[in-house]
């Protein structure tokens, strides 16, 4: 096995949100956060392996307490998670993990730009699961993945845009308007920080190494991948049935933006002045509008997803 390097060029993480998370956070987001769809993770596996990549190891970069990383482990033989906050960390771990040969997932306190401990050469397939946003620097992070990522090995960069009203729940068109004034806020504007701007416009304006000066990866090899809104970026959005207004209002409380908004306003958070609280009391007042009855509303809406794959130069 080859020796284990640490990057001294890596600056610290700037990310201050979800790196902060104490483990209780870390299981809050696990309960409401959905995994992706599996053929977000058909798509990255085949593209991988008919390219050239191998199935024996996987690192997960900013895998949070590892909802993307248990699932990837399935199809290799070793799994790694990295992720800047102790306390996501403590949540994958206490959740584990086993790959397709049986071992156990291992999980490891690291920046992206640091990749704490994986040796030269030694991942397959490296992602980053709705991420790469928060990286402090993405040209260091591009730089390590080249001296982790095997010739051939495969970088796959993910992300879902914000939740939009699906044509047929009632009332879409004016839920779907509240929905942009949510994001529109004023009062939440001041939380919105780049990396939320980022997923926003699906990574259009995410570095990729050849903006970085790393010629290990190869341009004509990279790969924009779309999922439209029709089709199912994360499990459970194509069952058609959607969710519950109280499941709805934890799953957006799990947002960075409206965090920090909490943080700065921990008096105002839960009431009618919440901006996560009052997009679903204005949902649910617009689906009442529309014939749902009073306990019956439900939400059902999905995201344009984007993945992003990039090849690391073979031998």
């Amino acid at each position: 096995m080859a020796q284990a390097t640490t990057s001294s060029r890596a600056p610290a993480p700037t990310e201050k949100t979800f790196t902060k998370y104490t483990p209780d956070q870390a299981s809050t987001y696990t309960q409401f956060r959905r995994n992706y769809h599996p053929s977000v993770y058909n798509f990255i596996i085949t593209s991988h392996t008919t390219t050239g990549g191998q199935l024996d190891t996987v690192l997960d970069v900013g895998c949070g307490p590892g909802l993307a990383t248990r699932t990837l482990a399935t199809h290799f033989q070793h799994a790694l998670g990295l992720d800047p906050s102790p306390g996501m960390i403590d949540t994958a771990r206490t959740l584990g993990g086993t790959t397709l040969s049986g071992s156990p997932i291992q999980y490891t306190v690291s920046s992206a730009e640091a990749l704490n401990s994986i040796p030269a050469a030694s991942i397959d397939l490296l992602t980053v699961a709705n991420a790469a946003h928060w990286f402090s620097s993405m040209p260091h992070f591009w730089a390590r993945a080249a001296e982790v990522v095997r010739p051939n090995g495969t970088v796959a960069l993910w992300t879902g845009s914000h939740f939009r009203a699906l044509p047929d729940l009632p009332n879409a068109e004016k839920i779907q308007a509240v929905m942009e004034a949510h994001v529109d806020d004023e009062n939440l504007e001041p939380y919105m920080e780049e990396g939320n701007r980022m997923v926003r416009g699906g990574y259009a304006s995410l570095p990729l190494p050849w903006h970085c000066g790393v010629p290990a990866f190869d341009e004509k090899d990279f790969v924009r991948q779309q999922w439209p809104v029709t089709e199912p970026f994360y499990e459970g959005q194509a069952e058609g049935s959607g969710v519950d207004l109280k499941t709805a209002e934890k799953m957006m409380g799990t947002g960075s933006a409206i965090t920090r908004w909490r943080e700065a306003n921990p008096e105002l958070a839960g009431t009618e002045a919440d901006p996560v609280c009052k997009l679903v009391a204005d949902i649910g007042r617009l689906l009442r509008e529309a014939g749902v009855k009073e306990g019956e509303e439900r939400v059902n809406g999905g995201v344009e997803g984007v993945v992003l794959l990039v090849k690391r130069r073979g031998e």
